[in-house]
């Protein structure tokens, strides 16, 4: 029985796809096991929370203002190589937070990590103490990186089998490694009647839909995709989700009266899952949740503005696999709308290709490999 166990889910970043992922588990490990103590932390703003701070908003004036600087950091070797000896010092130096969290006070019987940064400090507090504790670090973009690379994570969750070949190829056993997607809330598994939604949603349930994301942060052209939106010729309404981006909500809301489409505008909202089902294209950033969620809706995506680095190669991925278009700038994005609207038939087959690379399942398939192994890991 794993009724009284404990498991320690970590992230970075509030308003995240790592926190979105480090909830999805939970969720179905609560509902797999309700018996179940859980704990989920950002465990960045735990160990050190000045930093946390400074990073985040290094981070985001980074990739705001000078994009190929993050292009050149992310996944290079030769800087993976020159920060081994800053990174190591790092862990040794939240070894003490990490003994009070891990072996005093909540003692879990597993940690699971979506995020590379808490997943090492774990793996390194347990190798530098000869723990037993399992470990799980959970991927939550299309293709992996290689700060993702310790010895002592007792499973990997990856989204593909490419994934899976890139960690072979960097020394990590096969038969630590499952398959099972990123993993997303289990609602976007529930189908629901799309014409009744719509209606819930207050849109026309006989004409098409469009829904555009900038993700959690409200980023990219919004207002400039809207006016090249505006001003196609085919018949669709619009739903747009700013997130957290508070200007870019009152900017659109303003907006929505004078639209000579429907314009429907969100903040951060909870019911991302009935806005998918109620569209037939979405406009988004690629992050890994977003296009995760999407593809089990077999909602086809267009591809606008990747970060460089992560969202650079989950565009790969996805253009590849053909479930996704991509767009340089919103007049690409009303060509691309409308050439999909006057062609059932590519529609069609974004949809049945979205379909078969889908994983619905992953955040339960998760909770059950963490549940299982808490019996025979630990």
């Amino acid at each position: 029985m794993v009724n009284n166990k404990k498991v320690l889910l970590m992230y970075i970043t509030a308003n995240s796809g790592h926190y979105r992922a480090s909830l999805a588990i939970e969720r179905a490990l609560k509902t797999i096991s309700p018996g179940i103590t859980t704990m989920n932390i950002n465990g960045f703003a735990y160990t050190n929370p000045f930093f946390e701070k400074l990073i985040n908003r290094t981070y985001m004036s980074v990739i705001r203002n000078k994009p190929e600087v993050w292009e050149y950091l992310y996944d290079n070797p030769k800087v993976l190589k020159s920060v081994q000896g800053l990174r190591d010092a790092i862990h040794r130096s939240n070894s003490k937070k990490l003994k009070v969290l891990i072996q005093d006070e909540f003692r879990p019987d597993a940690v699971v990590c979506t995020q590379a940064f808490p997943c090492g400090m774990v793996a390194d507090y347990k190798k530098y103490l000869g723990l037993g504790l399992p470990l799980f670090g959970v991927l939550t973009d299309h293709a992996p990186h290689s700060y993702w690379i310790f010895d002592n994570v007792d499973y990997y969750i990856v989204p593909s089998d490419a994934s899976r070949e890139h960690f072979i190829k960097n020394g990590v056993s096969d038969s630590k490694i499952r398959t099972f997607g990123i993993p997303i809330d289990p609602k976007f598994s529930a189908v629901h009647d799309k014409e009744a939604i719509k209606k819930k949603l207050g849109l026309d349930s006989r004409m098409r839909a469009v829904l555009i994301m900038g993700g959690s942060q409200g980023l990219g052209p919004v207002e400039h995709m809207i006016d090249a939106l505006e001003r196609t010729a085919v018949d669709f309404q619009i739903l747009a989700v700013c997130g957290i981006n508070k200007k870019l909500q009152k900017m659109l809301s303003r907006r929505e009266k004078r639209c000579r489409k429907k314009i429907l505008v969100f903040g951060m909202t909870e019911n991302v899952d009935e806005l998918m089902e109620a569209s037939d294209v979405i406009i988004t950033k690629p992050g890994g949740l977003t296009t995760s969620e999407a593809l089990t809706k077999n909602l086809p995506m267009i591809i606008i503005h990747p970060i460089p680095g992560q969202e650079t190669k989950n565009t790969e991925f996805l253009l590849k696999q053909g479930v996704a278009l991509r767009a340089e700038d919103g007049s690409d994005v009303a060509a691309l709308i409308q050439e999909l609207f006057s062609n059932s038939v590519k529609l069609d087959e974004m949809r049945k290709k979205a379909d078969l690379i889908k994983k619905p399942d992953s955040a339960m398939d998760t909770a059950r490999l963490i549940l299982n192994s808490i019996t025979t890991l630990h």
